[in-house]
């Protein structure tokens, strides 16, 4: 652990040295850096994290994400390819434990098409358009470590497919969302579902600091005996956000033809910006999952601190109804 720590400190060092000295040139940590002239910008970030959990200590290199992105006119891109814990070290009982998954994944590889300000249509791969949690797909930008169990349970993370939205600016901003995919998936073994068809049907109205959500859909699920099953699923989401306070809340359920998989899964989240650089966080999850036939109550306690803000260290504790489920998190990640 002592190891482990240093290294961290002495790489944020690295970092914040290096965004002073180049605060007057065109790089900025966290932007990317643009290839020539070309409307091409390269970036990544990566993750390290750590969980006492059960008497186990675990140490991983968590993700480890390349970025490709820029746009031209109407037409915009973005391309993210990602090690996921591509090295993990656990230790027990004076017991070591390592594993490595070297596969290169495609997280997200889509274009758009901004027709005017009221219209747009994507094509590939991309975060499902579900919720807001779900829309902040890179480590370091989110508040916490973890991810709400909502975020995994209820809908697919992933789309590969065809996405259209519709804007409109009045007295209030109301957008809506279209999802197709009628294929497979780009990356099958990076996504919390295998299937081949996904739709889904959503609507946000925001009104200065308040934001409503409502999403339905339909996808069907490839099960351990490669057959499929369709699913259905609803999601209601709220997130009021001011300079100091943020809160977030979700609220789900996924059932089949005959049961309701998931009848609830619920989070809600408080975010307290001290300043800048401090914020403390606390989010209550409970759900539902008769799939794995589990029910768990969680209240989590956490802290963010980003001496830049492209560089996050996170530590959290989270409190379980299930009995040794209860862990220590704490997490290191870096926007470049």
């Amino acid at each position: 652990m002592k190891y482990f720590i240093i290294l961290i400190l002495f790489i944020t060092i690295l970092f914040a040295e290096d965004t002073i000295t180049n605060q007057e040139q065109s790089y900025q940590l966290g932007n990317g850096m643009q290839v020539g002239e070309l409307p091409l910008y390269v970036g990544g970030y990566f993750s390290l994290d750590y969980r006492y959990k059960d008497g186990e200590n675990r140490y991983r290199i968590d993700d480890i994400a390349f970025l490709a992105y820029g746009g031209y006119e109407k037409i915009s891109y973005m391309a993210e390819l990602e090690y996921k814990e591509f090295y993990t070290l656990s230790e027990k009982d004076d017991a070591y434990t390592t594993q490595k998954d070297t596969r290169l994944h495609t997280e997200r590889l889509y274009g758009d098409y901004n027709f005017n300000e009221n219209y747009m249509l994507r094509l590939g791969k991309f975060n499902s358009q579900i919720g807001f949690w779900n829309l902040l797909p890179i480590n370091v930008l989110r508040d916490t470590s973890s991810n709400p169990y909502t975020t995994d349970i209820i809908f697919p993370r992933f789309t590969t497919g065809l996405y259209a939205a519709y804007n409109s600016y009045n007295n209030a901003e109301i957008q809506i969302d279209l999802t197709i995919q009628h294929n497979e998936d780009l990356d099958p073994s990076y996504n919390n579902y295998t299937m081949d068809e996904h739709h889904s049907l959503g609507t946000t109205y925001t009104q200065e600091n308040i934001s409503l959500k409502a999403s339905i859909g339909m996808f069907d699920k490839y099960t351990s005996t490669n057959t499929t099953q369709v699913l259905y699923y609803a999601l209601v989401s709220l997130k009021y956000e001011t300079e100091k306070f943020q809160f977030m809340s979700e609220l789900g359920s996924q059932k089949s033809t005959q049961e309701y998989t998931t009848p609830y899964a619920f989070f809600a989240q408080g975010v307290y910006h001290l300043n800048q650089e401090h914020a403390g966080i606390i989010r209550l999850e409970s759900y539902e999952d008769k799939v794995q036939n589990t029910q768990d109550n969680i209240a989590i306690f956490g802290y963010t601190y980003r001496p830049l803000y492209p560089i996050a260290f996170k530590t959290e504790y989270q409190f379980h109804k299930l009995q040794n489920e209860n862990q220590f998190l704490f997490s290191w990640s870096v926007l470049f």
